[in-house]
């Protein structure tokens, strides 16, 4: 029996750690890799002093990976941030700098944006968990959270830390259950206002994509999901003429307001020449969990009508659900557990793999 990623996660989410939590709620395992029958990790403790009280902390992290069926070998690693980790004394934002044409993100296999005419249709829930049930299907992914007026990534994937910076130019982005995330949410007190113009904005897209050090944690990315922010503007426009994105999303619920914006997006991504894998259909229809009764409160099967219209993939049809909200004000995406929700986003994620090949 080969293990697997997931089963491994499991073992480690077991062991707690000093001040609560655990290994990996604490997101302090590093460089994950499961090879056959093999399996490396690193522990990277807040501090070299911490470090050198941690032997038990490794070792029983070892011992719970020994113990996962499959695995023949361990070999656990502490590490500590050093000066040169320190937090990114570097710029975010400015002039975009010029470039011949798009461009392929470096350490990212395939890019896949996410994109909504209109705001409020839940596309940001649907970046996370579609990133999550990717990597719980075996994708090494990234989430990069482009809606930079109004990030949301952090809070849904439950991250806060800083990212690091060694030179001062490139970025270390954090892990989040598994999926390597950066977001101009993680530069900046929750809070604060991002008041930028688009040159603004299109720079520290640019910085983004391009200072990011994508394969870091886990090698190159097969994907990175790019929560674009709603409407037609300058992120949107910058993603498509300085990368090379493989294809986009797009989100819309069923009401007419929200298919009149969704159908902009659409024609935005066609003069870009960008391809569109599909169209996914949120708040589709609401279950009652104490009478049983299903409403569908913003219609229903006008994503799905608008797709077939316009001779595009329709991937999927998502109810609006209360666990899926209170699992991203948790910061722990719907898509890490079990049930009726996780198995939409695996089905979900199932579509835009085979969509994006």
């Amino acid at each position: 029996m080969t293990p697997t990623r997931d089963a491994v996660t499991r073992a480690l989410s077991a062991i707690e750690v000093p001040g609560g939590g655990t290994l990996v709620s604490a997101d302090m395992v590093r460089a994950l890799v499961v090879e056959k029958d093999a399996v490396r990790f690193v522990i990277e403790v807040p501090s070299a002093e911490i470090a050198k009280v941690s032997e038990p902390l490794r070792a029983a992290a070892e011992r719970a990976v020994a113990a996962v069926p499959g695995v023949a070998r361990v070999q656990a690693v502490l590490t500590a941030p050093t000066a040169e980790k320190a937090p990114p004394s570097l710029k975010i934002g400015g002039h975009p700098k010029p470039q011949d044409g798009p461009m392929r993100i470096p350490g990212v296999k395939r890019v896949i944006a996410v994109a909504s005419g209109k705001g409020g249709v839940g596309k940001s829930t649907v970046s996370a968990n579609l990133a999550v049930a990717l990597m719980r299907q075996g994708w090494k992914v990234g989430l990069l959270d482009g809606d930079i007026h109004g990030p949301s990534q952090p809070r849904m994937m439950g991250a806060s830390a800083r990212p690091a910076s060694p030179d001062g130019k490139s970025i270390i982005p954090l892990r989040a259950h598994g999926v390597t995330l950066m977001s101009i949410g993680l530069m900046l007190a929750e809070d604060k206002a991002v008041v930028w113009r688009g040159p603004m904005l299109m720079g520290a897209l640019q910085q983004m994509m391009g200072q990011v050090q994508w394969d870091y944690h886990d090698g190159a990315l097969d994907a990175l999901i790019v929560d674009l922010p709603p409407g037609t503007g300058d992120v949107q426009l910058t993603l498509c003429t300085k990368a090379v994105v493989d294809g986009a999303v797009v989100v819309s619920t069923p009401q007419d307001v929200a298919l009149l914006d969704a159908r902009k997006a659409l024609d935005m991504f066609a003069t870009l020449k960008t391809p569109v894998l599909g169209l996914v259909e949120n708040m589709s229809m609401f279950h009652c969990p104490e009478c049983g009764h299903r409403a569908h409160i913003f219609g229903h099967g006008g994503v799905e009508g608008e797709a077939r219209r316009l001779g595009l993939p329709f991937l999927g049809a998502l109810p609006l659900d209360l666990e899926t909200r209170e699992a991203g004000d948790a910061g722990r995406p719907v898509a890490l557990g079990e049930g009726p929700m996780t198995e939409a986003f695996a089905a979900l994620a199932r579509a835009v793999a085979e969509a994006v090949g």
